[in-house]
């Protein structure tokens, strides 16, 4: 293999995500004279745009999709190679691309992502949402459409429910409440009305609220129904590539073939037993439920109930796409099947590093931070391995960013901004912590999760302004026992207190 390469880089990066990107554009800024080459099976590129610091450790950006050809010309020392990797060779240091040419390189870094985990592969009524080229289909099969299933409580399942109109949703979920990787229960009742409601540009108060503070028995239901529409018109972008960009649905026209503006049922939960098509249906014991009506595919739910549908959504996260780089290497995988990376983002191969969602942080973790397969963390992750193998090459020593101090995340549900702080769920602390709430229906939500009389988390939902103030807090570990219920007391202006 050593023998026949094509040609040998100093640093090659694989996968044009947002993680390989940001390596790519890390390592050519930092040492421009280094040949430095991208694979990537994809023509277009995802990038970050409108990148702002907002604070310590929250960053909001936008990410666009753009012809790789935007990176070389900014990069003189950068070079594309369009194609999917076939394998690679540590012991030889090279890799081998699908059109069959051989690429030696000094330092890799493994950017390859996360593949969504479909509830099956070879159903054409089952479509997976995880790149551009999927979302495009979902629009054009939802133009005919009535009824979809979506099956999911991740990011994209919460953002899809939200933005389809004109098509009955029926939403699936295995938690007790929605969105249960990113927020509480009460968060859930929080964001909840905004399904019955007319979906607006900008989140407004609920007229129709229905609050409960009880869980859903297990197979419990739920439905919303709004009756108007509103909805913005676009195309979106159309070539297939890495996972999409956070406002993958903006652009997209998400329309079902119903007047309809919005109706949800929400099956708590449960998870999908069996898929039949309606051939397979009418050939088995279990017979067609009343009132389904005639369906291309039907879908029987671990709680007992069968729902037909026109197609069904499976949204149920991703799995590291490690497959194409194991054969013949021996890295080591973490348990959630990504490759380990150390301190310094290096796998267990030498010379071999790896960021974003095909690897699994490995080392120790700050107290207050943890690994979430996040754009957020991809950009973070790409910057700073392309920061180490810079350090390295150049026998520097580098320190520990300082983004792996605290956990932070800024993202949209249901048009309202949501911020994420530190161990914002209680992840770890056991039954040793206390929370502190404040509620204003159709307005804001706020959680402070305390562990020995210190913030260590906090889930803020909608324009609380509270974020810097809190992520100080947290850091400093400052004890606020003194201060008690009054911390979340709306009528006096916490950050005087604090500064």
């Amino acid at each position: 293999m050593a023998d026949r390469k094509n040609k040998t880089f100093r640093f090659v990066i694989v996968g044009g995500g947002i993680a390989g990107v940001t390596c790519v554009e890390q390592l050519c800024s930092q040492i421009p004279s280094a040949e430095v080459a991208l694979i990537t099976a994809s023509r277009y590129i995802k990038t970050v745009t409108n990148y702002k610091q907002v604070s310590k450790t929250l960053e909001e950006f936008d990410v666009a999709e753009r012809p790789s050809s935007v990176l070389v010309e900014k990069f003189p020392n950068l070079t594309v190679i369009h194609s999917a990797v076939k394998s690679l060779h540590t012991q030889s240091h090279s890799v081998e691309t699908a059109d069959g040419r051989v690429f030696g390189y000094e330092k890799l870094c493994i950017c390859g992502g996360g593949r969504p985990k479909l509830l099956t592969w070879d159903n054409p009524y089952v479509l997976g949402i995880r790149d551009t080229d999927s979302a495009q289909e979902l629009q054009k099969q939802l133009s005919t459409a009535k009824r979809i299933i979506v099956v999911g409580n991740g990011g994209i399942a919460l953002e899809l429910v939200y933005e389809v109109v004109g098509c009955e949703v029926i939403w699936a979920v295995k938690d007790k409440a929605i969105g249960n990787t990113f927020f509480d229960a009460g968060a859930a009742q929080f964001l909840i009305p905004s399904l019955e409601g007319e979906k607006t540009e900008r989140a407004a108060p609920c007229k129709r609220p229905r609050y409960t503070t009880e869980d859903p028995e297990p197979g419990a239901s739920q439905t919303f129904t709004a009756d108007k529409n509103a909805r913005r018109h676009g195309s979106g972008p159309t070539e297939a590539g890495s996972a999409l960009g956070p406002d993958w649905h903006d652009g997209i026209v998400l329309r079902g073939a119903q007047q309809v503006s919005r109706r949800v049922s929400l099956e708590y939960q449960c998870e999908v037993e069996k898929i039949f098509t309606s051939a397979e249906l009418l050939n088995s014991p279990q017979q067609t439920p009343e009132n389904e009506g005639s369906w291309p595919i039907y879908v029987k739910l671990t709680n007992g109930k069968t729902f037909g549908c026109d197609f069904v959504v499976s949204a149920t996260g991703v799995v590291p796409n490690v497959e194409p780089f194991l054969h013949g290497n021996n890295f080591a995988l973490a348990d959630d099947g990504g490759l380990q990376v150390d301190d310094h983002m290096m796998t267990s191969e030498p010379d071999v590093y790896a960021a974003g969602d095909v690897c699994t942080a490995c080392w120790e973790h700050s107290a207050l931070w943890q690994q979430m397969r996040l754009w957020t963390q991809a950009r973070q992750m790409g910057w700073y391995a392309g920061r180490c193998m810079a350090a390295h090459v150049l026998s520097e020593s580098i320190e520990m960013d300082f983004c792996f101090e605290l956990f932070s995340h800024i993202t949209k549900f249901f048009n309202y901004k949501v911020v994420l702080l530190g161990k914002f769920n209680g992840q770890g602390l056991g039954a040793d912590h206390e929370l502190l709430l404040r509620c204003t229906k159709g307005q804001e939500y706020v959680k402070v999760v305390l562990s020995g009389g210190r913030m260590v988390g906090a889930v803020l939902i909608g324009e609380t302004d509270l974020e810097e103030t809190f992520e100080n807090l947290i850091l400093n570990q400052m004890d606020l026992t003194p201060y008690g219920e009054e911390l979340l007391n709306p009528n006096i202006d916490i950050e005087d207190y604090f500064d």
